[in-house]
């Protein structure tokens, strides 16, 4: 795909049109509520609605766009697994005291909220894999 011809938020997330946060946010929420035969706690359901939310800003702000992104829900062990590539191989990082730049947030939040993290760099790119416990 020619980095000239996409948009920030053009690739679907199971979705038709394009990616934004919300809509990725919407979208595991409904293949979590349709496919668990027993909800999430309230507070872990929006633990997972913001990694989500995150992983999907990050790839926007900092890694140029959304190259390609999507999520596999083991029901049977309550796991739920992001995945969201981006077009920058640049590792994400955190603010450093004193540093008054906005952003820098979102990668301790991702990483202190999600079961696992996994940076994989990929041509042209990054792929951020998260697995979530519900």
């Amino acid at each position: 795909m020619s980095t000239e011809a996409r948009q920030p938020y053009d690739i679907p997330f199971g979705l038709q049109g394009p990616v934004s946060p919300a809509r990725a946010r919407d979208h595991v929420r409904a293949l979590v509520d349709r496919e668990l035969s027993r909800p999430p706690e309230a507070s872990r359901l929006n633990d997972l609605l913001l990694v989500v939310s995150e992983l999907v800003t990050n790839a926007v702000r900092h890694g140029g766009g959304v190259a390609s992104c999507g999520v596999r829900l083991d029901s049977d062990a309550r796991v739920i697994v992001l995945e969201v590539a981006d077009y920058s191989t640049v590792h994400p990082a955190t603010s450093q005291a004193g540093d008054f730049t906005p952003g820098g947030f979102g990668w301790p939040i991702i990483t202190r909220l999600s079961t696992d993290v996994t940076v994989t760099p990929r041509s042209g790119g990054k792929t951020i894999s998260v697995s979530f416990q519900l």
